[in-house]
């Protein structure tokens, strides 16, 4: 997904930011990730675009659009944090080999739904991550 999908102008300036070009180039950088990718690695695409970009500026804004839900992150449990657009879905990580699987959103609604009926708490995330082992690494 691109943030092109989103009205990120109309978001930014609801909250009562501007649009700068720098903000432009760190979540173009994001887009180019084309998923999970890690703040050096969004650094490094900002800074092809703009040499003035830090890397606590890349920090600071994708902080910024976390906060808006313009961008998610997540802890994958390999001690880096990741970053991507937006887009509800989720994932399965196998703590022993690493492996990475991405599960539609249509696959754990019904499990926010419950949750909603059964504790009266609205579930507003888009991007879980669920951890355990996969079928390669269990013993059959």
């Amino acid at each position: 997904m691109s943030h092109y999908d989103l009205d990120y102008v109309s978001i930014i300036h609801n909250a009562g930011h501007r649009v700068t070009p720098q903000r432009l180039a760190i979540l173009d950088a994001v887009c180019e990730g084309e998923g999970h990718t890690t703040l050096g690695e969004i650094y490094a695409r900002a800074r092809v675009v703009d040499q003035s970009i830090d890397r606590s500026t890349v920090y600071r804004t994708l902080k910024f659009f976390v906060e808006l839900g313009l961008v998610v992150s997540a802890d994958m449990g390999d001690g880096e944090i990741y970053y991507e657009i937006a887009k509800p879905h989720h994932h399965l990580v196998c703590r022993q080999c690493g492996k990475k699987q991405e599960i539609d959103h249509a696959i754990m609604e019904p499990m926010f739904d419950k949750v909603s009926q059964e504790y009266d708490f609205k579930v507003e995330t888009n991007h879980l991550v669920l951890f355990g082992i996969c079928a390669d690494c269990r013993p059959h």
